[in-house]
Formats: structure tokens, sequence, C-alpha cells
């Protein structure tokens, strides 16, 4: 059996153009810019827990606890001037983690999506983690548009990075198989980030599709909006019209949104 746990690790707040694509005279609509704040939403920031019979695998961080007391210096200028976080008690990773039995070192494989800040700023809470993994692809991305990363969150950590490999999976016939089954699979998805990674997680023929930032909610893929951040619209397009397909399919239990208002907490069991 293969457990999912879908935790919320805090709250992000920011102009609702950012996760759902407004057409806008404003060309910077997304970050909060010259707009009302009746337009700002706050979200979920979602992590994902797996429990595999080969390893424990964790997905993401969600915020740092830093965001408590000092969100200012934590988030940096830029990020903390189109963005907001909202970290409650007992809801940082390390601390649900413990609420679940595990210890932070217990974590067999730490998986970025990808590196903005909300999917990152907790790492180095689960530093202990016996490896931390990201594509190359998106790595690069930290290098070439390094204005819309907060690297300080991730300094002095060590990161293996991995390569998606032709298979003929994904938008783009790009995916990374976690332990070479075909039950955790890291898909290409480009467009929001040129590095963004999807995960199917699979038992048999039944699969989860944990689409990231894909698309910001169900609606996304149901109605064909793109988010609001995007380096590629083209690919944008593609990876999300590729996750409405993979959620069709009879044998998709459940596709997710990293910051779905709808999604609640839960666990899936595959």
């Amino acid at each position: 059996m293969i457990k999912v746990h879908i935790l919320h690790c805090g709250q992000v707040r920011v102009d609702s153009s950012l996760p759902f694509h407004e057409n806008s005279i404003n060309p910077l609509a997304y970050t909060g810019l010259f707009r009302s704040k009746k337009h700002q939403v706050w979200l979920p920031v979602s992590v994902y827990l797996i429990e595999h019979p080969k390893g424990l695998v964790l997905i993401d961080t969600g915020w740092h606890s830093d965001v408590r007391s000092h969100q200012k210096e934590h988030l940096g200028f830029l990020q903390y001037s189109v963005s907001r976080a909202l970290l409650p008690d007992g809801d940082a990773i390390n601390e649900q983690l413990e609420k679940l039995g595990y210890k932070t070192s217990d974590i067999d494989y730490l998986v970025l999506s990808h590196m903005h800040a909300d999917h990152v700023s907790g790492i180095k809470m689960v530093k202990d983690a016996k490896k931390i993994l990201v594509s190359d692809l998106e790595w690069k991305e930290t290098q070439d548009r390094s204005m819309r990363y907060v690297k300080s969150m991730w300094k002095g950590i060590d990161f293996e990075l991995f390569s998606f490999n032709k298979t003929g999976i994904g938008p783009e016939g790009l995916s990374y198989d976690l332990f070479d089954d075909g039950t955790v699979v890291f898909v290409s998805t480009p467009g929001h980030t040129m590095g963004l990674a999807s995960t199917i997680i699979k038992n048999k023929e039944n699969f989860v599709l944990l689409a990231s930032d894909v698309g910001y909610a169900k609606k996304s893929w149901e109605q064909m909006i793109l988010p609001g951040v995007q380096v590629d619209k083209h690919r944008v397009a593609n990876s999300l019209k590729w996750v409405k397909s993979e959620s069709e399919k009879p044998t998709c239990i459940e596709a997710i949104a990293n910051h779905d208002p709808e999604m609640k907490p839960h666990v899936i069991e595959l």
C-alpha cells in the first residue's frame, strides 16, 4: 500500500491574477502593484508526504517558521512586495511530521517540484533528509531567472540534481522515475517555471496526480485558466492540457493543484 498525505503548511496571500491569469491593461497585475486590496486572496500551501514501501518521500516544504516573526527578512524585499505568508502554530512541516510520528531524519527523499519561495521556504527545517532532489532544469532556472527566487532559503543545502529522461510521459515526453518501477514518477510540466515537476503516484492501475503549480486549482485545467506567473505561455497551456487529460482518466483517483482553496488536508490510500 502507498499512502499520500496532503498537508497544508500555511497559506500565501497574493493578488488573484497570480493564480488565475486575467487580461488586464496592467502588465504587473499579478504582483498586486497598482491594484486594490480587494483583489488579494489567501491560498493554501500544500506539501505531500508519501509513505511508500521503498522509502518516505516528501514533496516540497511549505513555509519556514521564520515567517511567523521575521517574515520580511525571510522572504526578501521582492517576494515580500508581492505576497504574504501565514503559518499557524503546528502547521510547519517539521511540526506536522512529528504529529505523524516521524522525525525529519526519517525522510528518505525530499523532492522539490520547483524552487519558488512557498515551495522551498521550509527546507532548512528538513535539511537532514537523506537525499534532497531537484531537477537540473529547475536548478538552471534559479540561475537564469534569479530574481524570481529567494536563494537565501536554501543556502548551505546539499542538493542532488536529477535529469528528466525521454520516456513519452508528460506534455514533453520527459519524466524521472524515482524507484524505477513506475510508482513515483516526476513529470516535466514546464511553463510556470521551466523545471517544474508534477508527480504521478501509482499502484497497479490507479494513480494520483500532483499537478504542483501547472494550475492553481481544479478549475484551472477544467476551464483552461493559466497561472499569472509564467515563463512560457505555450508550454503552460500544453502542461495544463496534459493535466486535464490525465485527470479525466478513469484510473485517476485525484488530480490535485498545490494551491487549490477547495482542497482540504486528507490521506489517499493506493
